[in-house]
């Protein structure tokens, strides 16, 4: 079993019969030298720094009795996704509703709208209409490209690349 799927394993105690869940585990440097092991938790309601060291002293002493690395050290960080990191599961867009976000779909092309709802396969999102200078204006017109929506437009969750909230200190 992969270091990750062992991690998996070892979180479910901690994630509250599904309270909590994983965004993210990330694992950087190798076997011989110094692991860090990045966790990153997330729930409908957040996640407190209290539960996140609750979460790493336990889950360190697990790893450590287990000797999950051999002979090598290891640094355990547990915390929340932060506001910069990517949306990547439904719960996380929910909890987001009302806010600005900036998605740039497969296909490479970006959308900038509040967050209005999300469903279990799509979300809505209230595009913009995008501020152009006259002469923007004037050579979009002379090139045949297709115009970006306007208003509450849905986005399936397969089309959406990336995902992140829109921060304004306004």
């Amino acid at each position: 079993m992969e270091d990750k799927a062992k991690i998996t394993e070892l979180l479910q105690p901690y994630l509250n019969n599904g309270y909590l869940y994983i965004v993210d585990i990330q694992m950087v440097g190798r076997q011989g030298g110094r692991i860090k092991v990045t966790i990153l938790l997330d729930s409908d309601a957040g996640i407190t720094i209290d539960e996140c060291a609750d979460i790493s002293r336990k889950l360190g002493a697990q790893m450590d009795e287990l000797n999950f690395f051999g002979e090598a050290p290891f640094i355990l960080e547990v915390s929340s996704p932060g506001v910069d990191y990517p949306l990547t599961f439904p719960r996380q867009f929910v909890r987001n509703v009302g806010r600005q976000l900036m998605v740039i779909l497969t296909d490479g092309a970006s959308r900038k709208g509040k967050l209005v709802s999300v469903t279990d396969d799509h979300i809505v999102l209230d595009i913009e209409a995008e501020k152009k200078s006259k002469s923007k204006k004037k050579k979009e017109a002379d090139l045949t490209t297709e115009a970006v929506p306007v208003g509450p437009t849905p986005i399936a969750f397969g089309e959406l690349k990336k995902a992140n909230v829109e921060v304004s200190f306004k």
